[in-house]
């Protein structure tokens, strides 16, 4: 094993073994963090910074490309703890490669970054997002080597970006029903199966609701449905936090406590607290804000485990987050508590709380499963919120009631999955969130002909348009090089399958010309057909995000001349010892 330490480090390690550098008055005070600030740096110009960002960026893409497809392969991570990983998502196996060289490793996490983007934006599309980037890069490289501006490539780089992404969203279809979803969620989890749960749970539970992966004790994959109401704040304390791998606060059964006061005085609040003591149940208070003293009892009880308690703010600002309160006080049963109704803090009563099945509470997020006994209550309050709707004043006023509508007659689709094995499991559930928010991304700009065949047909037919739009030279090699990398999805797809890509790539473009927008190559049955009859299709968002990410991260490293980067200096493991040595006998002598 070899660890990249700093001269310095060893120079300090050295001395501290001559003879003559023992000291005859005072102590040895080594610091990690003393002796790292004198590390070197390197410092590469022109060819020399790029070269290793893009050898960095191949190695990661070249990782990633292979999962592509349905005919897409799967990568092994290794794991410190437990068995190795075997997945197919981009962005995990991107964040998992750390290279040994640390200008390379730039190059490396500047791909993640694509990877990342993507996953946050649109939740798929991170293989595409790479293999678009590893294309644009080094075909940007060449031309850059050659004399090309990079300024001005870049340049045109984005404006053809710009073009191209403005004709997905105009061409995009909308989702029409439940077969769009089925197929969309299908092509990304790569599974009819999986595709068929995940759109009927979306379907179920309406644009409102919200779908939640959850592990099965069983083999098999389930899906639950329950009535909830989802709002958009999290835990006050990270403190109350029960489930530190997932991040969450979950409460079974649970009392809820709804107020419109801020609360800071402990004395307002401990009548309640000993009656929930003594009866044992989980406490969610929902409230403007809870500071000082009471925070800290909550906090303090909650970690020594005497109440299971968790705060939360009221959702919304000013007059709305009165409204907002009572729809959750009446969705769960609870007594609104307000001095104005002559009911304060200090006179609640266990009957005046409210009740839910279960309720789990996230950084920024709070979702009640209700029980369903205020089913009646809640209509009722629906049917009032839809005649506001109808003599609302203003659109804005109108917009917030329909929200309110949503939140209240939303349900929750839990979808159980199962497997034999923990890795088989691990997969699984990131197939199921990647189809998940597939499905999201559809629902919100409409969808295109997968298998990369919208970026090859858009590659012939925007060719007059972009190049229209560029003012000089440079930018023309620009928006050439992204029109030529928008090939690279479909021939990667082809070649996952065994199939020579260019062919495949060649005879796309030639269906298009011939029989118009949305014909392409079907990988699972590898035949040529109509894409949109056949279902292979993707959301319009998460191609446009892989264009976007990649033409932005592509631009940054072409236009890069210079790059600074720490020297590594290798330690054997007998050094190591040494140090590790040093380092306890200098604490010894401290004390």
């Amino acid at each position: 094993m070899k660890i990249a330490l700093a001269p310095l480090l060893l120079a300090s390690l050295a001395a501290g073994f001559a003879p003559s550098a023992r000291p005859t008055t005072g102590t040895i005070r080594p610091s990690f963090l003393t002796l790292n600030a004198g590390r070197g740096k390197k410092v590469s110009f022109k060819d020399d910074s790029r070269r290793p960002l893009v050898n960095g960026i191949n190695k990661v893409a070249d990782a990633v490309r292979v999962t592509l497809g349905p005919k897409g392969r799967n990568v092994v991570l290794e794991r410190n703890y437990g068995a190795p990983e075997i997945v197919n998502d981009g962005v995990t196996i991107a964040r998992e490669i750390q290279l040994r060289d640390p200008e390379e490793n730039v190059g490396a996490s500047l791909i993640v970054e694509v990877a990342a983007k993507s996953d946050s934006k649109a939740g798929d599309g991170t293989t595409t997002s790479t293999i678009m980037t590893q294309a644009l890069v080094n075909r940007g490289n060449r031309a850059v080597t050659s004399g090309t501006n990079p300024v001005g490539l870049n340049r045109g780089l984005r404006k053809a970006a710009r073009i191209v992404t403005d004709e997905i969203a105009a061409i995009a279809k909308p989702v029409t029903g439940i077969e769009d979803l089925k197929n969309v969620a299908t092509i990304a989890s790569g599974s009819a199966e999986m595709g068929r749960i995940i759109a009927q749970a979306v379907d179920k539970v309406g644009a409102t609701g919200s779908t939640v992966i959850e592990e099965s004790q069983t083999l098999g994959d389930e899906i639950e449905f329950t009535e909830g109401l989802t709002i958009d704040r999290g835990y006050i304390s990270p403190y109350m936090v029960k489930d530190q791998e997932r991040q969450v606060a979950e409460l079974v059964n649970p009392r809820i406590l709804v107020t419109d006061a801020k609360i800071d005085n402990v004395n307002d609040i401990v009548p309640i607290l000993e009656q929930l003591v003594k009866s044992k149940e989980p406490l969610l208070i929902v409230a403007e804000d809870v500071t000082g003293e009471a925070l800290s009892a909550l906090v303090v009880n909650k970690m020594r485990g005497v109440l299971d308690v968790v705060a939360i703010k009221a959702p919304g600002f000013g007059n709305r987050r009165r409204d907002f309160t009572q729809d959750i006080a009446i969705a769960t049963g609870a007594s609104f508590v307000a001095e104005e109704l002559g009911i304060t803090l200090d006179s609640v009563t266990l009957e005046m709380l409210g009740t839910a099945d279960r309720i789990v509470v996230a950084k920024e997020q709070t979702t009640i499963v209700t029980d369903g006994k205020q089913q009646e209550a809640i209509n009722a309050r629906i049917a009032q919120l839809q005649r506001e709707v109808e003599s609302a004043e203003t659109d804005y006023d109108a917009e917030k009631c329909k929200e309110r509508i949503a939140s209240l007659g939303g349900g929750i689709a839990r979808i159980k999955v199962g497997a034999a094995t923990e890795t088989e499991l691990k997969d699984k559930k990131l197939r199921y969130e990647d189809a998940l928010n597939s499905v999201q991304s559809a629902r919100e700009l409409g969808i295109v002909p997968g298998g990369g065949s919208c970026l090859a047909f858009l590659q012939m037919s925007l060719v007059d348009r972009i190049m229209e739009a560029m003012d000089d030279e440079d930018e023309i090699v620009g928006a050439k090089i992204l029109l030529d990398a928008m090939a690279a999805p479909a021939m990667q797809v082809a070649e996952n399958a065994g199939i020579e890509g260019a062919v495949v790539h060649a005879k796309i473009q030639e269906l298009c010309q011939e029989k118009g927008f949305g014909y392409g190559w079907d990988a699972a049955a590898m035949e040529y057909c109509d894409l949109f009859a056949r279902g292979v299709i993707d959301p319009a968002k998460v191609t446009i995000n892989a264009i976007e990410n990649s033409a932005s991260v592509a631009g940054l490293v072409l236009t890069t001349e210079c790059l600074v980067t720490e020297i590594p200096v290798e330690m054997s493991d007998e050094d190591m010892q040494r140090l590790y040595d040093q380092q306890a006998m200098s604490a010894g002598m401290q004390q």
